[in-house]
């Protein structure tokens, strides 16, 4: 057995920096905003802070607890069992803009699919480990290894969330890529994928609409359009050291969802581009010591722990960061850590505890 060390401070120190940084962010982005349908300032950053200090909690908690724990069935079902539950939940509550994306409490508010994330993540790593010599056996592995994944991404792009969706298939093909599935599965998985891409892009009528946009927002700037360029306006107007913090001018009912999907943009604007590039070195930074946790690590099951966990965080900080500067359509995915969204963060927050954890036996 590895040598037990302390947690990996690079990681640690990154992942505390990132929830302080979002903390600013989410006051600056949503102040004027909270202030004018909430009636205070506050509104939108206590809730962040109170769910970010839950977070940091159950992040100490599972840092004590051995990741080992997890790797046990009897704990694995259930838990699958439960999110596949609150999956279907949803769809009893009352929508917001057509979709069905919430479970509604008495005090609080849980979104399902952040939970799926980890969840397939956790699934893998205990199915993957010891399949890694029968990788490519369709029947034994390939297809008990894909179905209960696929159960969520159905269930979540039913509700719809397309962008998350896309999240949980990335990290399930990654994760069946480090298994060491021949390529030849994996292209034919995309193969397959997208016909049902294709449909659900151009033939559902309000994604045929935002691919349209995305393709040429300059056609309707006032309508379609208009997210989409004040994102960009935001972002240019920054240049390289920003308007200053609380400067930003286009959070102010110009820019659409200032405080979660496009905070990047706000940051961009405000402290420009070397704010954005901190942001984007500090999400290297968390990429490369997950990742080294995860090849370093000589237990199969911590392994693809770790590059299940790391590589949620990466894909969609990738999927974000993309949106907001128009390399991809528009999507409804949160940026780790920063984004206004309780369960986002909470749900993080607790995943980074249990790979800090894995970093434990790495020396």
């Amino acid at each position: 057995m590895a040598k037990r060390v302390g947690v990996d401070k690079w990681l640690f120190g990154t992942v505390l920096l990132l929830v302080l940084f979002g903390l600013v962010s989410v006051f600056s982005a949503s102040a004027v905003l909270a202030k004018a349908t909430l009636g205070s300032p506050y509104a939108y950053v206590i809730k962040q802070a109170i769910w970010a200090a839950l977070g940091m909690v159950a992040l100490f908690v599972l840092m004590q607890v051995n990741y080992r724990k997890y790797n046990n069935p009897k704990l694995i079902f259930p838990a699958m069992a439960i999110t596949g539950l609150l999956l279907l939940a949803v769809f009893v509550m009352s929508g917001m803009n057509g979709a069905h994306r919430w479970v509604r409490l008495p005090g609080i508010t849980l979104q399902p699919s952040e939970l799926a994330k980890p969840m397939i993540v956790l699934f893998l790593a205990w199915f993957l480990q010891t399949r890694i010599h029968a990788i490519d056996n369709i029947k034994e592995t390939i297809l008990p290894a894909v179905i209960p994944p696929l159960v969520f991404i159905g269930l979540i792009l039913k509700e719809p969330d397309l962008g998350t969706a896309l999240v949980c298939a990335a990290v399930l093909m990654l994760m069946l890529f480090l298994a060491g599935l021949r390529m030849r599965w994996l292209f034919a998985a995309v193969a397959c994928a997208s016909p049902v891409m294709y449909y659900m892009l151009f033939h559902v009528a309000w994604r045929a609409a935002r691919m349209k946009v995305f393709l040429n927002p300059e056609a309707d700037p006032r309508g379609a359009g208009f997210h989409i360029l004040q994102s960009l306006i935001a972002v240019g107007t920054g240049g390289i050291r920003g308007l200053g913090l609380m400067e930003g001018r286009q959070k102010l009912f110009y820019l659409p969802e200032p405080h979660t999907d496009f905070i990047f943009a706000n940051i961009c604007e405000e402290l420009g581009l070397i704010g954005a590039i901190c942001i984007l070195s500090a999400f290297c930074i968390l990429g490369y010591r997950g990742l080294r946790a995860a090849f370093l690590s000589t237990d199969p099951f911590a392994r693809f722990l770790a590059f299940g966990l790391t590589t949620v965080i990466l894909v969609q900080a990738f999927f974000n960061m993309s949106v907001v500067l128009a390399l991809l359509p528009t999507k409804g995915i949160p940026l780790p850590f920063i984004s206004s969204g309780g369960t986002s963060v909470f749900v993080t927050l607790a995943c980074m505890g249990v790979l800090l954890n894995v970093t434990r036996e790495i020396d």
